[in-house]
């Protein structure tokens, strides 16, 4: 996938998870291929994405994820991401794992690919080549029919996600889409299931407070995570949703 394409394609994924997207993002010192912006009722949440077309044979090294720190700690962004078409070295690994880093090899952007190629149609006309050690995929994006993935089982753990991912009505989905609703359906839920468990388990109300925010905290995650299948949108926006409904709940407890 050249460079270009593979930029387009992740800012495109970010603005459908709600980013206000910058592409070639400058700084007084670094270029950034993409600088995402989540508007959200506590702030915004900054997003840098460096974007690597690597040969098979070249892995991301560490110096890529240390300076991609050096420009989030720049714009106080709350992420960094690293998207590559190979793979990222041990070190590389060891170390987004200890720091707030999200990366993206070949494999991890075949399945971003399939997801998407299904959900939008300005990729009609587009192919995406990835090529691994084991197999090269072909993806043909556009309507749902035309889209295949050509790499065994892996195809078929795909589909069986996809199958989980679009088991909402596509205007019930873009409805629950929206942050503010989530908050809504969170907070009537949890308030309803602790209500219900206060009723038929006679517990006292110190408990019942304990019981809504757990509730809350399962269903901020559990709702974005079943709509958007995504760990990094689950984690900003489950934890958006979950603050917010958690400063809600502790106000009705209070009051």
């Amino acid at each position: 996938m050249k460079k270009k394409k593979l930029v387009e394609f992740m800012a495109k994924i970010m603005e459908d998870s709600g980013f206000k997207v910058y592409k070639d993002f400058r700084t007084s010192r670094h270029l950034i291929d993409i600088y995402g912006v989540l508007n959200t009722v506590l702030g915004d949440i900054g997003v840098v994405v460096a974007c690597k077309n690597y040969d098979e044979r070249w892995n991301v090294g560490l110096d890529v994820l240390k300076e991609m720190e050096m420009v989030a700690k720049t714009l106080k962004a709350s992420k960094v991401v690293i998207v590559t078409t190979s793979d990222f070295t041990q070190q590389s690994k060891n170390y987004a794992a200890r720091r707030n880093i999200k990366l993206i090899n070949n494999d991890s952007l075949l399945r971003l690919a399939k997801k998407f190629s299904k959900k939008d149609e300005e990729y009609v006309s587009n192919e995406i080549e990835v090529v691994d050690e084991s197999y090269t995929t072909s993806i043909y994006e556009g309507n749902p029919g035309s889209s295949f993935v050509k790499s065994g089982k892996r195809g078929s753990l795909n589909r069986k996600r996809d199958k989980v991912a679009n088991i909402f009505d596509p205007r019930i989905k873009k409805l629950l889409g929206n942050t503010i609703v989530l908050i809504l359906i969170v907070l009537g839920l949890s308030w309803i299931i602790s209500t219900i468990i206060g009723t038929y388990g006679k517990v006292d109300n110190a408990i019942l407070g304990i019981i809504k925010i757990v509730f809350s905290g399962i269903l901020s995650y559990g709702l974005v995570f079943t709509l958007e299948r995504d760990i990094t949108v689950t984690l900003l926006r489950g934890t958006t949703i979950f603050f917010v409904s958690l400063l809600i709940l502790i106000l009705l407890i209070i009051f």
